[in-house]
Formats: structure tokens, sequence, C-alpha cells
């Protein structure tokens, strides 16, 4: 029973560690802006990176850039399998080929979600929290996201690709019938 409660207690000491963060939402002005480049890794850009980290997870979502959260700097972090998150800080695009189209959400458009082509296939350079470079190839759901997260980055949100109109996520009426 011991480890039991000392599981709990080291649960709820996480969770009081944790920071989550107010994600910004479309129609914020900061989601419109370009943001700068990382010049040195400080105690705050650690801070921001573990916030975005817990704030995604507690969102339950892919990914997520600095914008997001008020902050007007090039970070990304990104999760595809809940388990292996990257982190990007100031990343570029160098390579990308193929095409996917798909539909597509985000943390910043609560609620929605539109179909957007995408690059099938994505190479990134990066510096990671050493500020060393690095190179990350993805495909499918992980070069959606690095797109996704590096157009916030930019000022820009899916939504402006986004083909035909933004759909609502929640059930609709012939869902609920059959559930």
């Amino acid at each position: 029973m011991q480890g039991v409660l000392r599981e709990q207690f080291l649960l709820q000491e996480r969770k009081k560690e944790m920071a989550i963060r107010k994600i910004r939402e479309i129609g914020d002005e900061v989601l419109g802006k370009k943001c700068k480049a990382v010049t040195e890794m400080t105690p705050r850009i650690r801070e921001l990176i573990q916030d975005m980290l817990d704030t995604l997870y507690e969102a339950n979502g892919v990914g997520l850039a600095a914008p997001q959260v008020g902050i007007l700097k090039q970070v990304v972090v990104i999760d595809t399998t809940g388990e292996d998150p990257y982190i990007l800080i100031n990343p570029k695009i160098v390579e990308s080929s193929g095409e996917q189209t798909g539909m597509e959400g985000c943390l910043s458009v609560p609620g929605k979600q539109g179909q957007v082509t995408r690059p099938n296939y994505v190479k990134v350079v990066a510096l990671d929290m050493d500020m060393k470079e690095f190179e990350l190839e993805g495909t499918e759901l992980l070069a959606r996201a690095i797109c996704h997260e590096t157009d916030h980055l930019q000022g820009h949100l899916y939504v402006e690709k986004v083909q035909g109109p933004l759909k609502d996520i929640n059930m609709d009426e012939d869902d609920e019938e059959e559930a």
C-alpha cells in the first residue's frame, strides 16, 4: 500500500510543477505575428519549452508553437505518438515532396477542422535544447505537424489553407443515433 501512496504523492507533486499556459485562439493578434529567432538557451526558454509540453499534453494536441501561448519566439513542440516529443528551435523546412490532403485542426481554432493539402514528406533543420543543429525528416502526420507548426511561427493559421468550409468536430445527429 505504501508504494501506491508514494506514487499518488509523486503524481500530485508533478501536477504542482506543471505549468499549463493559456492557448491563444483565432482572433488573438499574437497569432498573426512573425516570431523572432532564439539566439541562446536561457532558463526562461527552457521553462517555456516545458510549459509548452505540459500544455500540449493537457490539451491532447499533436503540436504547439510558442505564439499559441503568447510568446513570439521560434519554438515548436510536436508529439505524434504521445511518447516521443520533438523540440524544434528556429525550425526551417529545407526540403519537401509529395502531397497529402486530409482533415486538420488546431488548438487555437477549437471545435473546428478543415481539409488541407500539405507535403507528404518534409525535412526540417532546427536547433535542440543544447542549441545544436539537427535534421528531422517526417512523413504523413509528422510532416503535416511540422508544416502546421512552422506556419504558426510566420503568423499563419491553417484556416488560410482550408479547401472548402470549416467543419464542426462535434458529433452530428447521425453519429448520436448510432452511439
